[in-house]
């Protein structure tokens, strides 16, 4: 049914509700009757001024429907409004992630973890010697330091080759190395060694760490000083000739007017004895003019053009 129409004021009646309705509306704005198609009511969205609305008795207010094509418009600005951009995602990604690594470490610290298998003993016993290094039949060392310590008390000196360590075969450095790692401290061993070819036999009781830095203080701040001799170590050449059976350290160096050339040392004279301990490395020799008190007499065995001599030498001192 065609609405009707009032030409001469410019208006149609809604025929659903009787309300007046401009000319070009075909859409009722107070019971939302639709009159037909048409561009009018896609864009009027507002009343127009001076408009009335008055609604048939026994009719309800008309309230648009969300299906409507304006409200649709509507709602998809206030959308459009409400989405997040791009590089705001970025950042709201960004703190999640460092937030869950956080939380992460936080749990991680207060998790108990089991005991793996491998484990590292950062604890060994000592023996007392400067250190340990490979060489053919065993392993060996340099000097034996400081005075006291078990390798001394068992008449080890450097240069002295360990072959068996409490009944294990020695063949390099890391063999000793590791049943020092296992060998209780305070435990008392059997050690087998050469020196000069020759196996020998002795006994020693391991220490920990502690007694030997204890062993050392003690040696270095004695009030009785260092002893000095007036040579240089790295001044001397270590003799091993099993040929000639000739074993001892050369002297390529001797200090003028030290107490060695005051009481006779020559340059070039072999030292194979330090009062009466076998001497077989120069670090062996300085560790041992170092341990002997001050202005004491020793007794220096050497070998000089063949021939041994027992040479009485007073230690200086150093301080």
């Amino acid at each position: 049914m065609q609405p009707q129409q009032n030409f001469s004021a410019g208006e149609q009646v809604c025929t659903q509700c009787g309300s007046p309705m401009p000319r070009q509306m075909r859409f009722c704005r107070t019971c939302g009757n639709r009159l037909g198609e048409g561009p009018a009511e896609y864009t009027e969205t507002v009343r127009l001024p001076g408009a009335t609305a008055s609604r048939a008795p026994g009719t309800t207010p008309f309230y648009p429907s969300v299906n409507a094509p304006l409200i649709q418009q509507g709602a998809a600005k206030a959308k459009s409004r409400r989405r997040l951009g791009g590089m705001t995602w970025l950042w709201i990604i960004l703190a999640v992630f460092f937030v869950g690594g956080g939380l992460m470490s936080a749990v991680r610290k207060n998790v108990i973890r089991p005991a793996t298998s491998i484990t590292i003993n950062r604890s060994r016993s000592f023996v007392g010697v400067n250190d340990f290094e490979s060489t053919d039949g065993g392993a060996t060392f340099r000097s034996v330091e400081p005075p006291g310590s078990p390798a001394d008390r068992a008449g080890l000196v450097g240069g002295d080759i360990i072959t068996s360590f409490d009944g294990r075969q020695i063949t390099k450095r890391t063999d000793l190395m590791d049943l020092l790692t296992k060998t209780p401290i305070g435990k008392t061993v059997e050690v087998i060694y050469l020196r000069d070819g020759v196996s020998h036999t002795t006994q020693l009781t391991t220490i920990s760490e502690d007694e030997s830095d204890r062993l050392k203080s003690e040696f270095e701040g004695r009030p009785e000083g260092i002893g000095y001799f007036g040579f240089q170590s790295e001044r001397m050449t270590r003799i091993n000739q099993p040929e000639t059976k000739t074993f001892g350290v050369r002297i390529d160096y001797v200090e003028p007017n030290g107490p060695a050339e005051l009481f006779g040392i020559q340059k070039g004279d072999i030292i194979t004895d330090f009062d009466k301990v076998p001497i077989r490395t120069p670090r062996e020799f300085l560790a041992r003019v170092r341990r002997a008190y001050p202005l004491t007499m020793v007794d220096l065995t050497v070998l000089r053009d063949g021939q041994k001599i027992v040479i009485p030498v007073k230690i200086g001192k150093i301080r």
